[in-house]
């Protein structure tokens, strides 16, 4: 919103006011201004992830850093699974086999109340964030 400002306030500030050096003074007010704002909205934008970070609740804090690290091991196991599939194609297929049948072998209603969880957590948080709450129990 404010670039969009930037240039009509800056035209209106050269045509009101006659003195070169109050001009570039507003100019400069207005800028700082701009980059004040600027800064007010980075820092809103980062308070949550910060907050998270440094909760005391081992679980607040770990929870999404651990989920992540899952998912980084099934992608870097792919690196090795390529080669694997390089020197021995039937023992690739065979180990992601293996692989499928075991995620498969779990139930479908831990699945579901896993996703009923994650769902119900971001919720939570969505709504104590549009509320302003700050904390979550």
């Amino acid at each position: 919103m404010w670039q969009a400002l930037i240039t009509p306030v800056c035209a209106l500030i050269d045509k009101l006011i006659p003195d070169q050096a109050a001009r570039e003074a507003a100019k400069l007010h207005l800028m700082q201004a701009e980059g004040q704002q600027a800064l007010q909205e980075i820092q809103a934008q980062l308070s949550p992830i910060l907050a998270e970070a440094q909760s005391a609740d081992p679980w607040t804090s770990r929870a999404r850093p651990s989920f992540m690290y899952v998912i980084y091991v099934l992608l870097l196991a792919s690196l090795p699974m390529g080669i694997l599939f390089a020197v021995d194609p039937v023992m690739a297929k065979n180990i992601t086999e293996g692989f499928k049948a075991w995620l498969l072998a779990i139930p479908d209603p831990i699945i579901q109340l896993f996703g009923l969880g994650y769902l119900g957590y971001t919720g939570a948080r969505s709504f104590e964030k549009w509320k302003g709450t700050g904390k979550m129990m």
